[in-house]
């Protein structure tokens, strides 16, 4: 028989055990988008190159904890100590002034007022709060505990393995450590402890783990045995909207301009707090006298370990069968098995023996919602965790951000601020689709193969969820704007165009969502939180921030730019989606290079790009630019992006790439280019009529500083350069690419929108016209040889009006 193991030693490896998988989970994902891995040889030297970059990370994280805990000591010392110099204005001025003032304070006394001490006592107990929930929100406490499962074969006693499970959780508790030595290491350096608070916030961290261990341990251990997977759910949901709350109001307390309730809620700390485990260590830190210090230090002594025994003894008893058995779980699928297998005697009683069951009748939703959607809201409804995340989760995070740093005192101030509004509706509505949309096919798991078999497209399939996450998405949304209609005293055309922005927004990115959920998905990966890639999250996130910044513009021409370019995002990256969709379960195949949407944006963007470089190149005075430095600068990057693109488009042998003249079509061309340009011409004639009668006529005067040779370098770029480069990226890659996707009327529509926002506010609507103008040419001659011709004819046209205006 195998000889036991020491308590120490089995502690030791599970400790070990938990820290080189930890270790390993957060380097895979930094570490991924780094390329392929190499073999492992057995040697260190990956191990080392690794730890060099989670000693970056962790030193990036320890210095922003550090400042924020800072803040928050400081800000509390100028709000709740009402003797500080800085208490009256802190509420309405604060900032680095004020912080300079508390610190001085603090120096001096060496010893927190009361106020202060309480204040802190409430802010570790958060700490110590949030050290317990996110590590359990970011477990599945529903799966079974698999490593419990075989570590109760090793040769060590039930009671050893539930210590050395404290000791391990202690350890590989992450967000504890910083959140803790962090708070605890500033309190001491105010406290004039100086260098020595290094040691002592550790200590006080290691000291707090293993209580937060304990709780852990009953969570996800103990409470698996006795609850069924539904209340597991349940639970696993409510942690999870628990904790960023408390995140929340630790942050708002360090914030300069705090809200007037929280620091309300600080300076009304009750004093008992002082005598929970995290207030104790709080009063050793602060202990005026070696009494005073033994005193905190052996009471905390006794609660900690009444605490650490009572925990272990309840979970001695709840593991008392073992930790695997038919509990609750089991019976619960045995109860339902035999419902279904032999059916009840009321049931069977109800059931006439003559006739069968009538068939049930479609109700509304069916007639309503497709079989697809009608899935996706009931696998909605079963799994409560992702329930609470998609719907109820986006709420707490925005109000919470809102509330407690002081940017909303009461729903009345909804129908004050309305861009603020806008702002908070549109918000709430990307983070639900962020946390549903982006999830389609990782939701799928690994029975994604599924919808390949379906006798609809996989791009069908996606539409219907873009479609039903959209329509969810606008819930909140319009629930917003009913709440500023209610409290609104006073209504403006400027709320319609906000409400306008939102509900148009929500849709759009429901198709970057699910587009961008496509590229995120990692079928193959084992673990599911590798299934999502961060990099496209972030990236989600960065265009929702461009668009709340739109919501918040003074200028309409701002919304109307950012719209149409988010709108041509989404087509360009759910037209790569719908791409790769075929392959998404075979990592080695790739569709075939066709010219997509994709590369015109791409194009566009260095075309605008290299044109800003050259201009500062050529250009001899750069805060002078002239009309010869903008037409050199214009040609060389047009040029530059032509054969850039021609030499890819070559070397990947893609499909589809726009010609400028085929065969001797030059007849053809004529005809659909004359009409086209005749057309465009008069929009642009009758527009500069209209602009010349209004206050904005000054703006239309061209900049050449009556020079005639400036004149000439204005025609070369409106008449030749402009139709030559501008043609090709926006009707022969944008127009081309969208082609592929939707009808010629949208398309026209799209690019001729994506042509017009890259102009000047004044020329949009000309411009817009021009763009459906040469897009109709170059769909009838299919050269780009007709659209350039439009273009050289409206610009010589508007132009010579301009210049003999």
């Amino acid at each position: 028989m195998m000889a036991r193991l020491p308590a120490l030693r089995a502690a030791w490896l599970m400790t070990r055990m938990r820290c080189l998988r930890q270790r390993n989970v957060i380097l895979h994902g930094l570490l991924r988008g780094f390329g392929r891995k190499k073999a492992r040889d057995g040697n260190g030297g990956k191990a080392a190159g690794s730890w060099i970059l989670a000693s970056v990370i962790a030193l990036t994280m320890a210095i922003s904890l550090l400042s924020m805990s800072s803040n928050i000591v400081l800000n509390l010392q100028c709000h709740v100590v009402s003797t500080s110099a800085c208490h009256a204005s802190a509420a309405t001025e604060g900032g680095p002034a004020h912080n300079h003032i508390a610190a001085a304070e603090l120096e001096k006394a060496r010893s927190f007022a009361p106020p202060l001490q309480r204040a802190l006592a409430l802010e570790l107990g958060a700490l110590f709060l949030i050290s317990v929930l996110l590590p359990l929100g970011s477990k599945e406490m529903a799966q079974p505990d698999w490593d419990l499962e075989w570590l109760v074969t090793l040769p060590v006693s039930r009671s050893s393995l539930l210590w050395g499970r404290i000791v391990e959780r202690s350890v590989s508790n992450i967000i504890g450590i910083f959140l803790l030595s962090a708070g605890y290491g500033m309190i001491a350096w105010y406290g004039g402890q100086g260098w020595y608070s290094v040691p002592l916030a550790l200590l006080a961290a290691a000291l707090l783990l293993p209580l937060s261990a304990v709780v852990q341990t009953l969570a996800d251990t103990g409470l698996r045995m006795a609850l069924p997977a539904s209340q597991l759910r349940n639970l696993q949901a409510l942690i999870s909207l628990l904790g960023l709350p408390l995140m929340y109001l630790v942050i708002a307390t360090g914030m300069p301009h705090a809200s007037r309730f929280i620091m309300d809620w600080m300076r009304a700390s009750p004093p008992w707090l002082l005598w929970t485990p995290p207030g104790l260590l709080l009063q050793a830190l602060q202990a005026d006298s070696s009494a005073a210090l033994m005193r905190s230090l052996c009471l905390f002594a006794l609660q900690a370990i009444a605490l650490l025994w009572g925990g272990v003894i309840l979970l001695a008893f709840q593991l008392r069968h073992g930790v695997v058995r038919s509990g609750a779980r089991e019976s619960t699928r045995r109860i339902a098995r035999a419902a279904i297998t032999q059916p009840s005697a009321s049931m069977a009683a109800s059931l006439p023996a003559s006739q069968p069951p009538a068939p049930a009748q479609s109700n509304w939703l069916e007639r309503l919602l497709s079989p697809v959607q009608r899935r996706e809201l009931r696998l909605l409804s079963r799994d409560r965790n992702f329930l609470v995340q998609t719907l109820v989760l986006p709420l707490v995070i925005v109000f919470s951000q809102l509330i407690f740093n002081g940017k909303l005192e009461s729903l009345a101030e909804l129908g004050q601020h309305h861009a603020s509004t806008a702002a908070i509706a549109f918000s709430i509505g990307a983070y639900v689709l962020m946390l549903s949309a982006f999830q389609t096919l990782n939701n799928e798991g690994q029975v994604l193969w599924l919808l390949y078999t379906l006798p609809q497209s996989l791009n069908d399939i996606l539409k219907q969820k873009a479609r039903l996450w959209a329509v969810l998405g606008l819930l909140y949304p319009i629930a917003v704007f009913v709440i500023s209609a209610y409290y609104t005293t006073q209504f403006e055309w400027r709320m319609l165009v906000l409400v306008l922005t939102v509900l148009a927004g929500i849709p759009i990115y429901s198709t970057l969502a699910v587009a961008l959920g496509v590229f995120a998905c990692n079928p193959h990966a084992v673990d599911a939180r590798n299934k999502v890639r961060p990099t496209f999250i972030y990236l989600y996130m960065l265009l929702a921030s461009f668009y709340i910044w739109s919501i918040t513009a003074s200028f309409w021409w701002q919304k109307v730019i950012v719209m149409v370019l988010i709108t041509a995002m989404a087509l360009a990256l759910w037209q790569k989606a719908r791409d790769a969709m075929p392959y998404l379960l075979d990592p080695a195949a790739a569709p075939p290079a066709r010219v997509a949407l994709a590369d015109g944006l791409i194009g566009a963007t260095a075309f605008f790009i290299l044109q800003g470089v050259a201009v500062m190149i050529i250009a001899s005075d750069p805060a002078n630019i002239d009309m010869r430095a903008t037409t050199l600068a214009f040609t060389s990057a047009g040029i530059l992006v032509y054969g850039l693109m021609r030499l890819y488009y070559w070397r990947a042998r893609t499909a589809g790439v726009p010609a400028i003249l085929r065969g001797s079509q030059l007849g053809g061309t004529l005809k659909a280019a004359l009409p086209a340009a005749l057309l465009a011409i008069a929009v642009g004639l009758l527009s500069i009529a209209v602009i010349r009668h209004s206050e904005y006529a000054p703006m239309l005067r061209p900049k050449i500083d009556g020079k005639p040779s400036l004149q000439y370098w204005l025609l070369g770029l409106a008449v030749l350069a402009a139709p030559l480069c501008e043609e090709f990226i926006f009707r022969g890659l944008i127009f081309g690419g969208l082609r592929r996707t939707l009808a010629a009327l949208p398309s026209a529509v799209v690019s001729a929108a994506i042509f017009a926002v890259v102009h000047p506010p004044l020329s949009m609507l000309p411009v817009f016209v021009l763009g459906l103008c040469t897009a109709w040419a170059y769909q009838r001659s299919q050269t780009l040889l007709a659209p350039m011709l439009v273009h050289a004819l409206y610009n010589a046209a508007v132009v010579t009006a301009l210049l003999l205006g």
